[in-house]
């Protein structure tokens, strides 16, 4: 049975990564801090003793690091500490990774590009340049991974999905927005595009990602010992090279949905789902373009493209997002 090892396993994307290697047949171990319980295993991803004990015990084969400070105006109001844990603790656990053969996937982000107007969809060989911290500490954690052989970058736009709260993601809470605004007026913004995609198509991807990759890495250390290295060690000279064709394997890859919603335009569809009037809902299509009142630059559009998980036939499709909050909220029609 393959082992997969899961940091963030308590936050909205990694809760639902843990369950899909375990459903998709792993031996799967997840890591929290604060709200770790039950089988999730506590630990501080700053602590590399820690992480290398945890690594001797459970002795993962992929690792997906899902574990991040991602929420951009925390970041901006404590970038040292984002540092620590988006930079810091990613390169000590990707090395950690490298002394053990250990496949990383690492969690990304849409924002370590600029999202000005026009220059959107990216592509993963687009040069990034982040317009908050938020974004360069992801950027730097890229950086630090891909300093690493027998690891991947996978960037995301924002997520929805299910949640213990709704305000684990930027688009679930909108739906309290919903219910607030029937009370008094709430602004929201209409300016910056965003592209919704939920957190159990991105844990989806990334177990088709762990099962594609880690046979091209069998390949390229089967293919290196048949140099005259016998340590079975993928090193950094090395490329991971697809099964079959021998091609180089992308390191940088990008997953989304193709929704494309401001925040006012969701409220408007769960307003439709909830059969609630929207008219408390004040459309604003200019404070998106300047700094919030705490310095934390969004972009306008940071919109992805996913043209190289395509090329390696890995199902880029995304749940309907009125057909999956109708499920959720029971809200069929007849």
């Amino acid at each position: 049975m393959p082992s997969a090892l899961v940091t963030g396993a308590t936050g909205l994307l990694g809760r639902q990564v843990y369950k899909a290697f375990g459903d998709a047949g792993w031996q799967t171990t997840g890591t929290g801090f604060s709200r770790a319980s039950g089988e999730i295993r506590r630990l501080d991803i700053q602590d590399e003793e820690a992480v290398r004990q945890l690594f001797d015990e459970v002795k993962p084969q992929v690792v997906v690091h899902s574990a991040a400070d991602r929420q951009p105006d925390s970041c901006t109001k404590n970038p040292e500490a984002a540092h620590r844990i988006n930079v810091t603790a990613t390169a000590n656990l990707a090395k950690t990774c490298a002394e053990n053969n250990v496949f990383l996937i690492y969690i990304s982000t849409d924002y370590v590009f600029p999202g000005v107007p026009g220059q959107a969809p990216y592509k993963a060989t687009d040069e990034p340049k982040p317009s908050n911290v938020y974004g360069q500490t992801k950027l730097d954690g890229e950086k630090a991974v891909l300093a690493y052989p027998n690891t991947v970058v996978m960037r995301v736009p924002v997520l929805y999905g299910p949640t213990e709260e709704n305000k684990e993601s930027a688009i679930n809470v909108l739906m309290d927005s919903l219910y607030e605004s029937q009370k008094k007026p709430v602004k929201m913004d209409d300016w910056a595009i965003r592209y919704p995609t939920n957190v159990e198509d991105v844990a989806r991807v990334c177990v088709d990602i762990a099962k594609y990759y880690t046979s091209a890495t069998a390949t390229a250390t089967a293919a290196h010992q048949g140099g005259g290295h016998d340590d079975g060690k993928v090193t950094a000279d090395q490329k991971m090279v697809a099964p079959g064709s021998g091609e180089p394997l992308p390191r940088i890859l990008q997953f989304s949905s193709e929704d494309r919603m401001t925040k006012y335009d969701i409220c408007k569809v769960f307003g439709e789902i909830m059969g609630l009037p929207i008219d408390g809902i004040v459309p604003d299509k200019e404070s998106g373009k300047k700094p919030a009142p705490d310095g934390t630059l969004r972009p306008y559009d940071c919109h992805l493209d996913t043209s190289e998980l395509k090329k390696l036939g890995i199902d880029v499709t995304t749940v309907d997002f009125v057909a999956w909050w109708r499920w959720k909220t029971g809200a069929f029609r007849h």
